[in-house]
């Protein structure tokens, strides 16, 4: 009978380790991973906005596109490469929509 308890929380104990490790591959252990360079693929990166991220989150998972905040100062040359998204925050200071410029 203890060796059927035993065996049982075992396999139980198994299952929840495994589980905790699942990951995509979107996300890393801690959130999403870096994407260096521009934004080529629109797609990932409205789901990424969709999780609300700080900017943090965001200038760890973006580390080479400019984000520009509301209230920030910023220039008004024309860039096409997805390199500078100016962002729109909700009251708790997370980002939730925006656009590239």
């Amino acid at each position: 009978m203890i060796f059927r308890h035993r065996a049982a929380l075992a396999v139980v104990m198994v299952l929840a380790l495994g589980g905790c490790s699942l990951e995509t591959g979107e996300r890393g252990g801690n959130g999403f991973e870096p994407r260096p360079g521009t934004v080529e693929e629109l797609e990932p990166f409205h789901a990424f906005i969709d999780t609300r991220p700080t900017p943090e989150e965001f200038r760890r998972v973006y580390p080479d596109v400019t984000l520009v905040l509301p209230g920030d100062i910023a220039t008004h040359e024309y860039r096409t490469d997805n390199s500078r998204f100016f962002a729109e925050l909700d009251d708790e200071g997370r980002i939730v929509d925006g656009e590239f410029r």
